[in-house]
């Protein structure tokens, strides 16, 4: 006999649980998780920070709808804030002055700070190599493991059911209801929620639709030692160079240091690319006085974009009750409560929180009707 429910989540990552505990105020969940745990990839593997300038103007829109939440989340879900005070400033290195022009005239809350303050707040920083720097107070770190750890709470409150080992092998829909075979069991729901992140495309296909064209890219990231001499790295900012050669932050009193590569790869269990670590490196050593003679741990996660890099949020139109909540590229934990109260709400009520269109998004930009021709 196959478990029925109102709604089948395909994915347990942060997107997955998110949308899944919403949608259980009024629905009967299921999420099917393929690796022996929730949040093994992406969500697992994120230098989450809170950056409201950070992606396009439909990610920065749902970045907006999820500030209130991050800053101040209902009780029932965790007890204090999801977000720590970081900051983030961003180095031009000489001669590449220009490229802050363009962030100045498109951000909100970013001001131009000296070459003198910048290593105030940042002393490893080289001055004499760099041009200009900016600084965005704003950023915060996020409690990810807390955030994580609200929505799959909240889901239990709410009766939902959470199935780890689970991987999806047939997808097939017949009287109005979705057959979702797995190794182990069978599953039944009018709606099939799409939110496996790298894997999003393949899941689909298993529904007979063609994919919609979504290319994950592999992010690397290395965690160095401080030199004693430097001191404490817990209050420094975090620290991006504009053309994304590389970025670090404090953690734990190391530094992660990320080469910031994009390399479209299959879905898979992501490891670092040495070659994209050693390039970082490099680059971190040119802007900064450490000199790294030691790498401590290297790790790699996927970040799944859409073509036009925008999240992907809506029922597919090609058939009946199969929802994509996909794309959240580089975006997913910042945007993850914008992005999943948007997806509950079309997928409850037809339309998005107002949390959400006050931001001055709609569902058409969302929808995945915009890569079908």
């Amino acid at each position: 006999m196959s478990i029925k429910a109102d709604v089948v989540v395909i994915g347990a990552g942060m997107a997955g649980m998110a949308v899944a505990a919403h949608v259980a105020e009024a629905a009967n969940v299921v999420v099917l998780e393929m690796e022996q745990q929730p949040a093994f990839h992406s969500t697992g593997r994120s230098v989450a920070t809170y950056i409201e300038n950070y992606g396009n103007e439909v990610v920065r829109g749902l970045n907006r709808a999820s500030a209130r939440f991050l800053n101040k989340p209902d009780p029932e879900f965790w007890h204090s804030a999801l977000l720590k005070d970081r900051g983030l400033i961003y180095l031009a290195m000489a001669g590449n002055g220009d490229a802050l022009n363009e962030m100045l005239a498109q951000s909100s809350d970013i001001v131009e700070i000296s070459l003198e303050e910048a290593k105030a707040r940042l002393p490893i920083l080289r001055t004499e190599v760099l041009s200009r720097t900016l600084l965005e107070e704003g950023v915060k770190d996020i409690d990810v493991d807390a955030m994580f750890s609200g929505y799959r709470r909240l889901l239990r409150s709410r009766d939902g059911q959470i199935n780890c080992s689970a991987e999806v092998t047939s997808l097939s829909r017949d009287n109005n209801v979705w057959r979702v075979e797995t190794a182990k069991e069978s599953f039944e729901a009018p709606v099939v929620v799409n939110a496996a992140g790298a894997w999003v495309d393949k899941i689909a296909a298993k529904a007979g639709l063609e994919p919609l064209g979504f290319t994950p890219k592999r992010r690397s990231v290395a965690t160095i030692p401080v030199p004693e001499e430097n001191g404490s790295p817990d209050a420094w900012p975090l620290c991006a160079e504009i053309g994304e050669s590389f970025y670090f932050k404090s953690d734990a009193g190391k530094l992660l240091v990320s080469p910031a590569d994009e390399t479209p790869v299959e879905p898979h269990d992501a490891f670092a690319d040495d070659m994209a670590i050693a390039e970082g490196l490099h680059h971190f050593s040119e802007a900064t006085t450490i000199e790294v003679s030691r790498v401590e741990h290297t790790w790699g996660g996927l970040r799944t974009f859409s073509a036009d890099k925008s999240h992907v949020i809506g029922f597919d139109p090609r058939t009946e009750g199969f929802f994509w909540f996909a794309g959240q590229g580089g975006y997913g934990i910042q945007s993850g409560e914008g992005g999943a109260r948007s997806a509950a709400g079309l997928i409850l009520n037809d339309a998005l929180p107002a949390s959400v269109e006050s931001t001055g998004l709609s569902s058409a930009v969302l929808a995945p009707d915009r890569f079908l021709s």
